[in-house]
């Protein structure tokens, strides 16, 4: 164990006088605060005095480091993008390495007290572990099943090269639930995950969702008026083989051109494996008028098009991943008072209750029905709306999971804090907003909340009065 930690933090000595409670995070799929889970997890461990450091890939654009409303962020050039077992593996060592560097980094300036490694991939357990040797606890934050991820996008493998990769996710999954002092999981299912397969006691695994901060994720009115069709479908997330939306350039295949609808048009916000793809695919159908791809998307952008949005779309199809995962998306589409049509799948019925409609997984022709239903149906979209915005904030909001993760960690750390006001759910409804400012960031005027009327009028028409 010493010449593990030699190799670590070679100069440090082990008496540092460094501040204790100091957390480090590690996320390697996506750059810090664009994956919006860690960014609330990093501002809800802000709040509650810690000190708090990431290394993450960078974004296009982003410096080396960054001091962000009280989070220093370590970035460090992203691989190439992988291609097959090679390549993938390729990444994998070339981002394990660049973090074991910048982590020796922040170590010298300030030591840390935690890891928090945010899956995928499941490799940080070693760079964990070999940190353990300065007493350095670890916390695994379980954003993934890569088993089930690997299953979902190639099936139960035939193959001795593809059995021989299953087996070695499993390892990995299985030595990093072993090598954790807490695991956290993003929801019931998986949780249960973790205490079967990884054998975890249930004390040692809690629940943090990722829920939505809706004081500020709320509809604002928007800064230009409607283009190019009446009807605006939204889709908010990753475009990767998993992600199914595919899904959705077939349904808007159906309306425009077995439909004869010409009044919609669909935004799809995001990036992904096959954002190419799907561009292609989108031309050969002759929907190019009809559908837009913005790339990567801001919280700006979001809050834009999410408000100006008639519908929210959820293509996931029923895999074994996507059964038992929540859904980003589902929740944001409800934070913006946003009614969505989804596959039927375990978790997003357990995120979106009675205010989604749901359809057979794979289903595109119902799923274009239900689009419709809605579009058709004004009165359901504003009574499917008013639902989703109640559900999330009652229910779904992120305040109640940041009391849960902070106190993970005022366990493990041994902490005291002040207790919090408790979160009331009976007070996080509609009427809860009325304190909230009247303008966000970029100066756009939230939809006042707190006027029923003006809110059914706005998820009626998703315009300015």
């Amino acid at each position: 164990m010493t010449t593990a930690l030699s190799l670590v933090a070679p100069s440090v000595p082990a008496t540092s006088t460094a501040p204790a409670e100091h957390i480090l995070i590690i996320v390697q799929n996506l750059p810090v605060p664009l994956d919006r889970r860690v960014w609330l997890e990093c501002q809800a461990l802000v709040a509650a005095g810690y000190r708090v450091s990431v290394i993450c890939p960078k974004g296009p654009d982003d410096p080396p480091e960054q001091w962000l409303d009280g989070v220093h962020l370590y970035k460090y050039r992203p691989a190439p993008e992988a291609r097959g077992l090679a390549g993938f593996l390729l990444e994998f060592s070339y981002s394990w390495l660049r973090t074991a560097w910048l982590s020796m980094t922040v170590w010298r300036r300030h030591h840390f007290t935690v890891i928090q490694a945010c899956n995928p991939p499941d490799t940080y357990w070693l760079l964990a572990w070999l940190w353990r040797a300065r007493r350095v606890s670890f916390v695994f934050d379980q954003h993934d099943l890569n088993p089930e991820l690997f299953l979902s996008r190639f099936g139960v493998p035939q193959s001795a090269k593809g059995r021989a990769e299953l087996a070695g996710l499993r390892w990995l999954e299985r030595m990093t639930y072993r090598v954790a002092d807490k695991v956290i999981s993003t929801n019931e299912s998986y949780r249960g995950i973790a205490i079967a397969r990884g054998r975890r006691s249930p004390a040692d695994v809690t629940v943090v969702r990722s829920g939505p901060d809706t004081r500020t994720m709320r509809p604002v009115y928007p800064t230009e008026p409607k283009r190019r069709a009446k009807f605006s479908l939204v889709y908010l997330g990753i475009m990767g083989p998993q992600d199914g939306v595919d899904v959705i350039i077939d349904v808007m295949d159906d309306l425009v051109h077995r439909r004869g609808r010409r009044d919609v048009h669909a935004t799809l916000l995001g990036f992904g494996d096959c954002l190419a793809d799907l561009r292609r695919r989108t031309t050969e159908l002759g929907l190019d008028d009809y559908v837009t791809f913005t790339g990567r998307a801001d919280r700006s952008m979001i809050a834009e098009h999410l408000s100006v949005a008639d519908v929210g779309l959820s293509p996931d199809l029923k895999t074994p991943l996507n059964d038992v995962s929540t859904m980003n998306k589902t929740m944001e589409y409800m934070a913006y008072a946003l009614p969505s049509v989804a596959f039927d799948l375990i978790e997003t019925r357990v995120s979106g209750g009675d205010s989604v409609r749901y359809v057979p997984s794979g289903d595109r022709e119902a799923f274009a029905d239900q689009v419709v239903a809605l579009l058709d149906d004004p009165r359901l979209r504003v009574e499917l709306g008013l639902r989703a915005r109640r559900r999330v904030s009652a229910e779904l909001d992120w305040r109640p999971q940041s009391l849960a993760y902070v106190d993970l960690y005022d366990r493990l750390t041994e902490t005291e804090h002040e207790p919090d006001e408790p979160f009331d759910p009976d007070e996080a409804d509609l009427m809860h907003e009325s304190f909230e400012p009247a303008f966000d960031e970029q100066g756009r005027r939230y939809v006042d909340l707190t006027d029923e009327s003006e809110l059914r009028r706005f998820i009626r028409d998703r315009t300015t009065p």
